[in-house]
C-alpha cells in the first residue's frame, strides 16, 4: 500500500481498548472522584494475607493525599482513609483513644504487599496489620508497621456510588 492509498483509505485505526474500572481494578493513572474532588492514583497496594486479598489506592489532589480501601468480602467493602500522627508500638494494644473516641481492635494479621507507582518501594514486603472498630461503630483505625514505623491512618465507610473513576491507561 502507498504512501496515498494509507492516507486516504478508509480503515480506521483501532483504538485500544480500555478495561471498565471498577473500584477492584483501579489503575495508576486513573482519576477518581469522591466527594467533588478529583484525586490522581499515584500508588496501588495489593495485600495479601493467605487467600484474602485487598486493595488500597494512594489518591492525590494537590498536597492532600487520601486512601481508598476496597475488599470484596460477603460484599464489597470501601472505606476513605487519612494518614494520622498516633504514636503505637507493637505489639498492638487492645485498645486506642483517638479524638475523644474508643476504637477496640477488630482484626490483627500479616500480610504480603504488591506495591505499584508510588508504592513500589514496599514490593514483595510483609506488612503486620490491625484494624480497630469506633465504640460507635462509624470510623476505623488501620495500623501497619512497615520495619521500625507503625502507619495509623484513621478512615471511615463509603459507598461505591459515592466515587466515580476515569480510566487514565488502559
Amino acid at each position: 500500500m502507498g504512501f496515498f492509498s494509507r492516507l486516504f483509505s478508509n480503515q480506521k485505526k483501532q483504538a485500544p481498548e480500555v478495561e471498565e474500572r471498577t473500584v477492584l481494578n483501579i489503575q495508576i493513572g486513573d482519576i477518581l472522584t469522591y466527594d467533588l474532588v478529583d484525586y490522581e492514583v499515584v500508588g496501588k497496594i495489593t495485600y495479601r494475607d493467605g487467600s484474602y486479598e485487598w486493595f488500597a489506592y494512594q489518591l492525590l489532589e494537590g498536597q492532600t493525599t487520601k486512601w481508598l480501601s476496597a475488599e470484596m468480602d460477603d460484599e464489597l467493602e470501601l472505606g476513605m482513609y487519612e494518614t494520622i500522627k498516633l504514636p503505637v508500638s507493637t505489639p498492638y494494644p487492645k485498645q486506642l483513644q483517638y479524638d475523644g473516641k474508643t476504637y477496640n481492635k477488630d482484626e490483627e494479621g500479616e500480610a504480603r504487599v504488591t506495591g505499584e507507582g508510588r508504592s513500589k518501594n514496599i514490593n514483595g514486603r510483609t506488612t503486620h496489620y490491625a484494624d480497630y472498630l469506633s465504640d460507635d461503630e462509624e470510623t476505623y483505625l488501620s495500623l501497619e508497621e512497615w520495619g521500625s514505623e507503625v502507619e495509623v491512618s484513621y478512615g471511615y465507610d463509603i459507598e461505591a456510588y459515592e466515587i466515580k473513576i476515569i480510566a487514565g491507561s488502559k
